[in-house]
């Protein structure tokens, strides 16, 4: 059976308050967001101590962690903030078993000079393309180094964010330290996803094999091309619902045929965490009633 997790970071609180609440309603796993109230997180703070004491409490509580965010703009147009950007990531990645997790996952980026997920000419181009490659390839020596994952969450906005262009990362980059994150509403843009049925065998059929973690969130089309964000307490990464053509809701507020998903996932994956997310606080019994359910009725 598929162990149904949340994210952390949809809980604005400190460390045991976040991890009660979470227990209380009913998951047994969680991605962590090195972001709570009572504790700093900052770059200089992210090492061994930090770590045993997150791992501790969330373990306490039950709450294994699945993997941890990492998400940031890795292509960022500008040098210094993406030095910066990288800095974090390279240090969360680096004590990421002491965190709980040796996966770490992050979203490839855009080169639009303000948003994480607007496109941008250049994340389609040769040289945008080896410059992504070739920062994922030493994000990924570093994994190696400490004996992590680092996971790539393709997203159709992105510099990776086809099947074709993740086929060809993994194919450049053939690496045990290089994993997937399985999101399928990522690959949807407004052309596709009147072939539900289609997009997401295509999608599995060819990535199945790279698959460690897996996401619940839905997908549709969107009313306005513009960035989205919901009003939450939450960071920007927590808050975003898509940019577009295409919304990106909470699971069971989209078109996402979830029997199928789960169904193809549950195949070669029959206990992966899914990790829920794209919602507010107030609303998560819902949603995870609805994951229950899906599962159920999927046989995973």
């Amino acid at each position: 059976m598929m162990q149904v997790g949340i994210f952390t970071g949809y809980f604005p609180y400190g460390l045991e308050e976040t991890a009660a609440r979470i227990r209380r309603l009913g998951f047994n796993a969680v991605q962590l967001d090195l972001d709570f109230r009572d504790l700093d997180t900052a770059t200089e703070a992210i090492g061994p101590a930090l770590g045993r004491r997150i791992r501790e409490s969330l373990r306490a509580h039950d709450l294994p962690v699945a993997a941890i965010s990492g998400y940031t703009n890795i292509v960022h147009p500008d040098g210094e903030t993406r030095r910066r950007l990288l800095d974090r990531l390279k240090a969360i990645i680096r004590h990421a078993r002491e965190f709980g997790s040796p996966y770490v996952i992050s979203e490839t980026g855009t080169f639009h000079p303000e948003s994480d997920w607007v496109d941008h000419p250049r994340n389609h181009s040769a040289a945008g393309y080896e410059e992504a490659r070739d920062t994922i390839g030493a994000l990924v020596e570093t994994a190696r180094q400490a004996d992590g994952v680092f996971l790539v969450e393709t997203y159709v906005n992105n510099v990776i964010g086809s099947v074709e262009e993740t086929l060809r990362l993994f194919a450049e980059i053939a690496s045990p330290h290089l994993g997937l994150l399985m999101d399928p509403t990522n690959y949807f843009d407004g052309e596709n996803i009147g072939d539900m049925a289609g997009t997401l065998n295509r999608i599995f059929d060819a990535l199945d094999g790279k698959v460690l973690v897996a996401h619940a969130k839905d997908v549709k089309r969107a009313t306005d091309r513009a960035e989205k964000h919901a009003a939450i307490d939450a960071s920007p990464a927590h808050s975003f619902r898509g940019a577009g053509a295409i919304e990106l809701p909470a699971p069971g507020l989209g078109v996402l045929d979830y029997e199928l998903y789960l169904r193809r996932l549950g195949r070669h994956h029959p206990n992966i965490p899914i990790i829920i997310e794209h919602l507010e606080e107030a609303d998560i019994p819902r949603a995870k009633a609805f994951l229950d359910g899906a599962l159920a009725r999927a046989g995973a």
